[in-house]
């Protein structure tokens, strides 16, 4: 995953530079290879969902989505579709983290946002426990760049219930976290997940990953729904098959 970054950039410019037409008749060829379980393809695609949720696709994934509508681009649609259904309940937090609890740090007062920030940035791990509660998502950003940080702090943290959208967001938009397959499920499998990061998430799951999805009946009806789609779709393939925590 060393290069990760690298090919999420490639695909950023991509997105950005080649005619809408051309890039959504290709896309839809790598989707339809991943859906196939095609390793390659699922590579690529891992690349490519990162880069499709990041705040600066938003609308290259509504143009997209378009002309995978427009053009019967079947595989492609699944992969950008928004699903228009709310979760089952709302989260019950502030709509601004900066109303929320800031944990209590030991100092005696309420640390500042900066102070916040600068602390997650630091390789201690005896702050990590209070960091993790913290309501804010620039914290959590910060957080998840912290080398002492595990992939057991993150899964954690994207099981909280009620767990803030925007925190769950940093998470799915984390380049060293959301590409391990434990992680992007605890994603998937948060209702307070946005459905706008979930339905691209959807497209990377394996067989028995989408048959938990679907089968969960605390997520999103509509993201259940993609979960079928995507699973009716993916051949048996043995090694998923025979072994679940297969990567």
């Amino acid at each position: 995953m060393c290069d990760a970054p690298l090919r999420v950039a490639y695909w950023r410019t991509q997105l950005a530079d080649i005619p809408l037409a051309e890039l959504a008749r290709a896309l839809d060829r790598v989707c339809h290879a991943a859906e196939q379980a095609e390793e390659p393809a699922r590579e690529v695609l891992v690349s490519l969902v990162d880069a499709l949720n990041s705040p600066s696709s938003v609308e290259i994934m509504q143009r997209l989505r378009e002309e995978a509508a427009g053009e019967s681009l079947l595989s492609l649609e699944r992969l950008v579709r928004h699903p228009l259904v709310a979760s089952p309940r709302a989260t019950v937090l502030p709509a601004n983290p900066n109303d929320d609890r800031v944990p209590d740090y030991g100092r005696g007062r309420t640390l500042t946002l900066g102070e916040r920030k600068s602390l997650a940035r630091r390789q201690d791990r005896d702050s990590l426990a209070r960091l993790l509660l913290d309501p804010h998502p620039e914290v959590i950003r910060q957080l998840l760049r912290n080398p002492r940080v595990t992939e057991d702090d993150v899964i954690r943290l994207a099981s909280k219930r009620p767990c803030r959208p925007d925190v769950l967001t940093e998470i799915s938009r984390s380049g060293r976290w959301i590409h391990r397959s434990r992680i992007r499920l605890t994603i998937i499998l948060n209702p307070d997940t946005p459905v706008e990061i979930a339905g691209p998430i959807a497209g990377l799951l394996m067989r028995q990953e989408l048959r938990l999805v679907a089968e969960a009946t605390h997520v999103s009806p509509a993201v259940r729904a993609l979960c079928l789609e995507h699973l009716e779709r993916r051949p048996p393939g043995q090694f998923e098959e025979d072994d679940p925590s297969v990567q």
